[in-house]
């Protein structure tokens, strides 16, 4: 699991590889992620935004930037945490994403970013 504290707030990922929805003789690998943010500071905070940079073992770079998370922009009350599930395709059977939260202090409107730690997607099979 890889993860990193930025401001207080803790972000972890782990990911698996969903052979059931890839198909590798078209350069198909699904993988998902589960995501969990804490909030270890002293005060409430929104997640605004996500920015990720996504990465296949061919060189290939995408940028995905939106509101939220999987459709929500969850308030995290000091102490607490929200996770969610997602997925990311690969034309490659390895490959690595990273990337940031634009988070909301509510106390006083501040904004400020996240970081996401970078964490590979790696077809189970490449391990031997």
């Amino acid at each position: 699991m890889a993860t990193t504290i930025t401001e207080g707030v803790k972000v972890s990922v782990e990911t698996i590889y969903q052979p059931e929805y890839s198909n590798p003789a078209n350069d198909h690998f699904m993988f998902a992620y589960r995501v969990i943010i804490e909030n270890m500071g002293n005060y409430a905070v929104r997640l605004l935004s996500r920015h990720w940079y996504i990465f296949d073992s061919n060189g290939a770079k995408r940028e995905v930037e939106g509101e939220g998370v999987v459709g929500q922009q969850p308030i995290i009350e000091p102490g607490n945490s929200h996770e969610y599930v997602s997925g990311c395709n690969l034309k490659t059977d390895m490959g690595s994403m990273k990337g940031e939260y634009q988070m909301e202090r509510l106390l006083d409107s501040s904004l400020f970013n996240v970081q996401i730690p970078e964490f590979y997607l790696i077809a189970p099979y490449r391990y031997n």
